[in-house]
């Protein structure tokens, strides 16, 4: 059955999820968010896009992005071809990364806008990451109360006030608000957080998921029957953390 057509926005922007492929992590280090922020301001200039904000979570990636060149699927294969390219490399792996077909909505008012932007800077206080936006390194709401760099900022703050300092203060307030935003909403129930997971495994001596990756067959048997052991971790969150099949899990 083909795939139903992505909607087009009439403002050209766009609110973007791209996903590890299992829902694997697709960064295992700061070093890695930096590279994918890096690609991501390498090919504005190419591809012709606006961004307006992001968030780097370990699993997934929010973007909201105004299409002004080339169409926003080939601005994305573009990035991600280029950090699973570096990514690949570094970690010795092969293979895709992220899953094939990103999710999108369209962005089409300045009131959704703001909602969505909103929503992708509050990311990690939904998944209990933090309780302060201003404590989450890898999002672009520094950018916007800070120095900007990759991001847009002009338009969104213009919404708020001409003023640059007032309307950062708005903006600031506005983020914070406590709300019921959802957009391309992602849930997962945890019982434990992803963080305790990596723990577990850092504990048996395993640095990272490539490097369970690359054990032999029957180290990674092992390891993989010691985290199925941790009090409150699913057989679907392990499988999306470590990239392996669910089933080859469920048989160790």
């Amino acid at each position: 059955m083909p795939r139903q057509a992505r909607e087009r926005s009439r403002t050209g922007i766009y609110h973007l999820m791209l996903r590890g492929i299992n829902k694997q992590n697709v960064f295992e280090e700061d070093e890695d968010r930096q590279r994918f922020l890096e690609t991501l301001g390498y090919y504005k200039a190419i591809s012709g896009y606006r961004l307006y904000g992001y968030c780097l979570m370990n699993n997934h990636i929010h973007l909201l992005i105004g299409e002004t060149g080339e169409s926003i699927s080939q601005a994305i294969k573009r990035i991600s071809s280029s950090y699973v390219y570096w990514y690949n490399q570094k970690y010795n792996r092969c293979g895709h990364l992220f899953q094939e077909r990103f999710k999108s909505e369209v962005v089409e008012t300045d009131a959704y806008f703001l909602i969505v932007l909103r929503y992708i800077h509050r990311n990690p206080i939904k998944a209990g990451i933090i309780k302060d936006i201003s404590n989450y390194f890898w999002s672009s709401y520094h950018e916007y109360v800070e120095t900007p760099s990759n991001t847009d900022i002009d338009f969104a703050l213009d919404m708020f006030a001409q003023d640059r300092l007032k309307a950062v203060t708005l903006f600031s307030s506005y983020t914070n608000e406590k709300n019921t935003d959802e957009c391309l909403e992602y849930k997962q129930r945890i019982n434990i957080t992803d963080q305790e997971v990596m723990k577990h495994l850092n504990e048996l001596g395993i640095v990272g998921i490539n490097e369970l990756q690359s054990l032999e067959r029957g180290q990674r048997d092992d390891a993989l029957r010691k985290m199925k052991k941790i009090k409150g971790a699913t057989i679907r969150q392990l499988a999306r953390l470590t990239g392996i099949p669910k089933s080859v899990i469920d048989r160790t």
